[in-house]
């Protein structure tokens, strides 16, 4: 039987993985860390994994696991090994020593592809500082060609010199990353200041990558974002508003979560995630087509890291989107599972009426009903009123025009002047 076109790809690609997995739980799938290499342009020709109750600390699998994988290797021809846990030091360099051949983290997998996706000067002083944190004590593994065998006197030499040098420069850079991006930070604070002094509702995207948030983002305001199906497609932050009913929103797309999400890039991109954290209301944007147990993993990595960042008890609307690729009897199923998400596809436009009403209705549970009489000579306030309150009821009387509306708590006392009681 001839070999399949995938197969054949798969043999023809430059870099070939076979995944490797410690499982501590029976439930463990490889299936997110293949979909990171595919994204990063690596093939994946196989996986191991061993059932234990937490990895080697010298070696990740145990020492007969090791041969098993070994063999494995030399099997699919692999010339890389990727390993779905994020790897101690020592463990690469033994892994690698005992299997010939290089092997990556799945952290590093997420850093190579963020660099590839980084294309604002913002992404790119993110990604290099995470990608510096992670190598900094790795740097000891690139001179022990230089390095002398024993300890004490006679046995500092020049590979140590070295060593040191190198980590200097790169604690040096990353000192100065840090400080480029606080200016950074500082300018999008000024710009976030300005939404924020508007009085809009703010609107975050969030979720897992992949989820469509990019692709809903241009179907709520008409926008023209760059999409693609593929992970982390978005790293930079992108703004745009849309009017509803009479009121002005601004939603904001943001990086998207993803499992065991590296620490280094929760806090490098952690100004970038900040919009979330500022954000009035959360869109949780789920892959609706992505079936409920695979559902349920990508809405909890989305919980962990708005935990993490301090948005866990914001409030938020929970979104199904990709309902285009669902039939009748599928989409009454997600409707039994998650009867507080709205259903939309931010493809075809289906379902987005209903999520514009959502937004309405999350925002009016947090506004108070005012009633305020702007004199004839103040008209500039009752723009303002506007802006912030959208639907206005007015009646114009002698003193004035008497306003019945509805106020966001924090706005109220900016019209305390006005207030007819």
């Amino acid at each position: 039987m001839s070999e399949s076109v995938e197969t054949a790809k798969n043999r023809r690609a430059k870099q070939r993985a076979l995944m490797i997995a410690v499982d501590q739980t029976g439930g463990a799938s490889l299936a997110e860390l293949g979909e990171l290499l595919r994204t990063a342009g690596v093939a994946t020709v196989g996986e191991v994994m061993q059932r234990r109750s937490e990895p080697d600390p010298d070696r990740y699998f145990g020492q007969g696991k090791l041969e098993e994988v070994k063999e494995e290797v030399k099997r699919t021809g692999a010339n890389l090994v990727a390993c779905d846990d994020e790897l101690a030091p020592r463990q690469e360099r033994n892994l690698e020593a005992s299997l010939g051949v290089p092997v990556i983290d799945r952290t590093a997998v997420i850093l190579d592809i963020f660099a590839d996706h980084a294309h604002s000067a913002e992404g790119k002083l993110q990604v290099e500082l995470a990608q510096l944190e992670y190598n900094l004590a790795r740097m000891r593994g690139l001179w022990t060609h230089l390095e002398r065998l024993g300890a004490g006197i006679g046995t500092r030499g020049p590979g140590e010199s070295q060593i040191e040098t190198d980590r200097r420069l790169a604690r040096d850079r990353i000192a100065a990353l840090r400080r480029r991006l606080r200016h950074v930070e500082q300018n999008r604070g000024v710009m976030r200041a300005r939404r924020q002094d508007s009085s809009l509702p703010q609107v975050a995207l969030a979720g897992y990558t992949n989820a469509g948030k990019s692709t809903l983002l241009n179907a709520l305001t008409g926008a023209e974002v760059s999409v693609g199906n593929r992970l982390f497609h978005t790293l930079d932050p992108t703004t745009r508003g849309f009017e509803f009913e009479s009121r002005r929103y601004l939603v904001t797309d943001t990086v998207g979560f993803i499992e065991k999400l590296p620490h280094q890039l929760v806090e490098a991109f952690k100004a970038t995630l900040e919009e979330t954290v500022l954000a009035d209301l959360i869109l949780h944007v789920v892959d609706g087509s992505a079936g409920e147990e695979r559902m349920q993993a990508e809405m909890a990595a989305a919980d962990s890291v708005l935990d993490e960042i301090g948005a866990g008890d914001k409030p938020r609307l929970l979104v199904l989107n990709k309902i285009d690729l669902l039939d009748r009897e599928q989409r009454s199923e997600a409707r039994i599972g998650h009867p507080e998400g709205i259903q939309v596809s931010a493809v075809t436009g289906e379902g987005l009426d209903a999520l514009r009403k959502g937004m309405e209705r999350a925002f009016e549970e947090t506004m108070t009903p005012v009633e305020l009489l702007v004199p004839y000579s103040e008209g500039a306030r009752l723009h303002e009123l506007h802006e912030v309150a959208g639907k206005v009821d007015r009646e114009d009387g002698p003193e004035g025009v008497l306003v019945r509306t509805r106020l966001p708590l924090g706005e109220v006392h900016r019209f305390a002047d006005l207030a007819t009681q």
